[in-house]
């Protein structure tokens, strides 16, 4: 087994527990003569038609409502996504996630024009830092290589040397000089899995998902004792994945059946998988992908509260009146998405 590499945190940042949200899409929606005589079959045969007409392409995670995922050009997860904006030939990217997915698209596709149907859907991990903070974490570690999750800010992009997905994340600090310091920022939960599957020392931001961050060993216990012969898949943002981090890697739960991936990992997983169980740790939207990929198997959320507020506001109105209206659209300064654009090409480039 692994021996724990040494890991040292940055001071506390603020984190973030998200309530419901009611937006200003919201609002602007509500206040649409046209489109609340519109039920949910002409909303999609009016986004199906627009569509065509704004040679668009719409993008959606594998977090958003059943609705947005069923008539998306393509689901996936921010790795996946990020290599879709990057080749995609639509004059148009409607980007159904949160922001920080939606600027990665415009600062990769800077020809494209590049909406989100309500530019409010955020993110607690990405509000966990900011650039400031990185630069002076960086002025405390002269020569460290930081890598920061997708999950940030264009702003912060700016100021890392790589990006990762959580799909990549391995591949990205391993492929790091290995007398080289490594700050990694903001996900705690990822960087210890990271840091535990590389061998690496580094230095942790203490930011979370608060969705994921609530995912504890206690709910893993709990839904395992119920479905003792089931696969468990974890994302590793997951709480449970920080604090039994050694006996999760190496498959305590029972032979080769715990396994930490990314949303696009347990995608992959359940097209091949032959339980009658499969207990999901992630955003519950994940488990009607899982559905889609493999009827036959019962997928089953390890909290089936573990909904991310900001992903749910991405609705079908919003997503017809961003395309027909074309509002909110997604731009970053090119100074910012110059400096960021580098971290990101060294992402796909390691992907």
């Amino acid at each position: 087994m692994l021996r724990a590499p040494e890991t040292t945190q940055a001071a506390a940042s603020p984190l973030v527990t998200v309530p419901p949200l009611h937006t200003g899409a919201d609002d602007a929606v509500e206040a649409d003569a046209e489109i609340l005589q519109l039920d949910d079959a002409s909303l999609v045969a009016g986004i199906g038609r627009l569509r065509r007409e704004r040679n668009a392409v719409v993008l959606a995670h594998n977090y958003q409502i059943p609705a947005i995922q069923d008539l998306a050009d393509f689901v996936g997860d921010s790795l996946q996504l990020a290599q879709q904006a990057a080749t995609t030939a639509a004059d148009v990217i409607v980007f159904c996630g949160v922001h920080f997915m939606a600027e990665t698209a415009a600062i990769i596709s800077p020809a494209k024009t590049v909406l989100i149907p309500d530019p409010e859907a955020g993110c607690s991990l990405a509000q966990s830092v900011t650039a400031a903070d990185v630069r002076a974490w960086r002025e405390a570690h002269p020569g460290a290589v930081a890598v920061a999750y997708v999950n940030t800010d264009a702003e912060v992009k700016a100021e890392v040397d790589y990006c990762c997905t959580s799909a990549n994340a391995v591949d990205i600090v391993a492929a790091i000089p290995p007398d080289r310091e490594i700050l990694f920022l903001p996900d705690q939960h990822l960087g210890r899995y990271v840091g535990h599957r590389t061998g690496r020392p580094m230095h942790l931001w203490p930011g979370e998902c608060h969705v994921h961050a609530a995912i504890g060993l206690d709910d893993v216990n709990d839904v395992v004792a119920r479905h003792p012969d089931a696969d468990l898949l974890l994302h590793p943002e997951c709480g449970c994945v920080s604090e039994g981090l050694w006996r999760l890697a190496e498959h305590d739960a029972g032979p080769d059946r715990t396994f930490v991936l990314s949303t696009g990992g347990m995608v992959r997983h359940a097209t091949s998988c032959q339980a009658a169980v499969d207990l999901v740790g992630t955003e519950v939207g994940m488990l009607h992908r899982l559905r889609q990929a493999n009827p036959t198997t019962d997928f089953v959320p390890v909290r089936d509260d573990a909904v991310c507020s900001y992903m749910k506001t991405i609705t079908l109105p919003k997503l017809y009146r961003t395309l027909r209206d074309v509002v909110y659209e997604v731009r970053v300064p090119e100074p910012v998405a110059r400096r960021a654009r580098a971290s990101i090409e060294r992402m796909l480039a390691i992907a």
